[in-house]
């Protein structure tokens, strides 16, 4: 089996694949800067011991992580469980994709691998709004190659920003309303985190389409909150939960 590992600022996701590449369990856990090796090893084994799985049956493992510290644990803890290196994703000539980009190097592992898991899902060119900590735009041109996208704070990040100043308002719901136009606390609140979010993708997705002349691209969401968005927009074609984990499995078997 091929345990995947998308390590992010504020969450982590774990998913188990089997042989034919099917998802078969799944984890999300808090983002722990301060975890060691042996913490991470620790968590791990609670995981598998509570949903009766084998860790002994993890044959490959891979790794996404946006957090320097946190790869090298992760690295650790994992190199311990297999007996040799885990595959760690990242740019460059090894993740099976082109980054036609100024600065390869400067690219999120998690960008490369929603791109490359998109490009192979639904072909090029494709477009990936990932709604996590940050809300990541990538692009995969024609040519199927990646070039380049946005990144603003994520939903949550500008909730708590708003709610850290203004007491009241903390005990709203992240949901979309029924209607931009709230007519109460709540609904205002709703309409200009959630559907604000929405407008904010579907103004800087179809900017990047005309500039780029990929008009019929494909747009698909992710990350936490991709499905709590979609009910404020019909700007996605699909929503797929799990392509950043499918991304470092694909990139990782080569």
């Amino acid at each position: 089996m091929f345990l995947a590992i998308d390590v992010g600022n504020t969450q982590s996701t774990l998913g188990l694949f089997d042989e034919e590449g099917a998802l078969v369990h799944g984890w999300r856990m808090a983002t722990d800067h301060t975890d060691t090796s042996d913490s991470l090893h620790s968590r791990l084994w609670g995981y598998f011991n509570k949903d009766g799985l084998d860790m002994g049956a993890v044959t490959d493992a891979g790794l996404a992580c946006v957090v320097p510290v946190l790869t090298r644990a992760w690295r650790r803890c994992l190199t311990s469980l297999l007996g040799r290196e885990p595959h760690v994703v990242g740019p460059g000539a090894e993740c099976g994709m082109e980054l036609d980009v100024p600065n390869p190097g400067q690219v999120g592992a998690d960008r490369v691998a929603n791109a490359f898991a998109a490009r192979e899902t639904y072909g090029a060119p494709v477009i990936v709004v990932d709604f996590g900590t940050a809300t990541n735009i990538d692009v995969v041109n024609k040519e199927g190659a990646y070039c380049g996208g946005a990144i603003s704070p994520g939903l949550m990040l500008s909730a708590n920003a708003l709610f850290s100043r203004a007491a009241k308002l903390s005990s709203v719901p992240i949901e979309a309303p029924a209607s931009a136009l709230g007519n109460t606390t709540e609904t205002a609140v709703q309409s200009g985190l959630v559907i604000g979010a929405a407008a904010q993708a579907e103004g800087l997705v179809g900017r990047i389409k005309a500039e780029l002349g990929i008009e019929g691209a494909t747009v698909v969401g992710t990350g936490g909150l991709a499905r709590t968005v979609s009910h404020a927009t019909d700007l996605f074609d699909a929503i797929d939960p799990d392509l950043t984990l499918r991304g470092i499995r694909s990139i990782s078997l080569g």
